[in-house]
């Protein structure tokens, strides 16, 4: 399959390597910072083995929605830009929607590559020791005055950038799929290691206790609804879809296996990394008695503080900062080839052409977030105490996200678009798990409801609350 090119173009369509390497580049852009900054936390705070359980139900109502970004992918080898105007009946005008790929993938990006430019800084500063010796008071101040200096703020962006650019520039197959292959075989290896290191600390059992030990009280407290929502968030968020970059690696696979078990696979290694980084955060933070909390407080405050009590801490701290910056760095170089893709598909672009153009625009449009916490701080759009970060991670969560989704979803289910029997054809095709037919109905019907009230529920959450 070395020569494996899709025609389409003048130059043909590079293909992945392996099927190994399509299921660790889909599960590198899924899994990112959400699964550890964010899903740890509200698993303890939602009733622990009880919210997994509600979890995984949303997760699995979800998946078929990743499975049609792959098919469309697939069936069409374009970028979501194109595929729908392939793909849809004559005198539709879904291609009309193509851009929400290149609109999501931006938006989403402005903020990321600000967010993992701190992670590759604190590889630096936990590596070189500059957090020895502070008490947490110290710590908390530290990361208040990175986050205030313009100039880290933007080194880090640009750094990240940079990396993520000149791995796409190499090619799909040479560049984005050896580089985040390796990245996760990397970021696996080390959540081993961080796991085993976290439960041999005094005391891990009650954070694991703690954290994965049903808790009816508080899933009462908060109630069936809310838990839900709260699952259903963390389901979309964690699978990435919606802003067709599941659609482009789907475009660069062959049509040997069916997408139907691939997607599996995919959600139970997103979720692994999940529940994994639960049992390196808990049994550390019970152990020295801190009190865990959510976001960049628990990753560049909380952390900190245990790695300094820690024998060897500067190490373990440096291993868990590389392992973070590994599970960003393949969100964000999977997130670069759907910009890329869709120049290139749409624009008949030459991808060099095209990773020098987004290179400057992502850099350009992520300086705003870079300097939310310094120059432009006083710009709160989403009221006082909020930041540039929190109004572009809203636009992506509660409206790119969702609402492409159920783009994908309409789309494939509708007889006015690709249609049912050309997306279970397509999804089929080849060996391994189908799609179970029987969903067709809740596809439908039911699931197009569930999303608009997530929709309508994180306005609500956010304004009127």
């Amino acid at each position: 399959m070395a020569n494996d090119l899709i025609p389409g173009s003048k130059a043909g369509r590079e293909m992945l390597g392996s099927r190994l390497g399509f299921l660790l580049l889909s599960a590198g852009c899924a899994i990112g910072l959400g699964n550890v900054w964010r899903f740890p936390f509200i698993t303890g705070a939602y009733g622990g083995a009880i919210f997994v359980l509600v979890y995984l139900v949303f997760l699995f109502a979800i998946l078929p929605i990743m499975i049609m970004e792959f098919a469309v992918g697939r069936a069409s080898r374009l970028n979501m830009g194109l595929a729908l105007e392939k793909l849809e009946p004559h005198g539709t005008r879904w291609d009309s929607l193509g851009w929400v790929a290149l609109a999501g993938s931006y938006l989403l990006m402005m903020f990321y590559t600000t967010v993992t430019g701190w992670m590759l800084i604190y590889c630096w500063y936990m590596g070189f020791g500059s957090l020895e010796g502070l008490n947490p008071a110290g710590v908390g101040n530290f990361f208040n005055q990175t986050l205030a200096d313009p100039m880290v703020q933007i080194i880090g962006m640009t750094i990240t950038v940079a990396i993520g650019f000149a791995v796409c520039a190499m090619g799909v197959r040479r560049g984005v799929e050896r580089i985040v292959k390796f990245m996760m075989m990397g970021l696996l290896l080390l959540l081993v290691a961080l796991v085993a290191r976290s439960l041999m600390l005094p005391n891990a059992g009650s954070g694991a206790s703690f954290y994965l030990m049903p808790d009816w009280k508080k899933f009462s407290d908060f109630g069936f609804l809310n838990v839900c929502n709260a699952a259903m968030n963390q389901a979309f968020f964690t699978l990435s879809v919606g802003i067709g970059a599941m659609c482009i690696f789907g475009s660069y696979q062959p049509k040997e296996r069916s997408l139907t078990g691939e997607a599996v696979w995919i959600a139970g290694l997103d979720t692994f990394v999940g529940l994994m980084a639960g049992l390196i955060i808990f049994p550390a933070c019970f152990s020295f008695g801190v009190e865990p909390g959510a976001g960049p407080g628990l990753i560049f405050v909380t952390l900190p503080n245990i790695f300094n009590s820690m024998n060897f801490g500067k190490f373990w701290g440096a291993l868990f900062f590389i392992f973070m910056a590994f599970a960003s760095l393949s969100s964000v170089i999977a997130v670069f080839e759907n910009i890329i893709s869709y120049s290139v598909d749409c624009w008949r672009m030459p991808r060099k052409r095209a990773v020098a153009l987004h290179m400057l625009g992502v850099w350009l449009l992520s300086l705003p977030c870079a300097l939310g916490f310094s120059t432009l701080a006083f710009v709160t759009p989403l009221g006082s105490g909020s930041s540039i970060l929190d109004f572009e991670d809203f636009l992506v969560s509660n409206n790119i996200l969702p609402l492409g989704g159920l783009l994908f979803l309409l789309f494939c289910c509708s007889r006015r678009g690709w249609g049912w029997n050309s997306f279970i054809q397509e999804v089929d095709m080849g060996a391994g798990l189908k799609f179970p037919r029987f969903l067709r109905g809740y596809l439908t019907y039911v699931l197009p409801f569930l999303i608009l009230i997530l929709f309508v529920t994180g306005y609500i959450d956010k304004f009127w609350k």
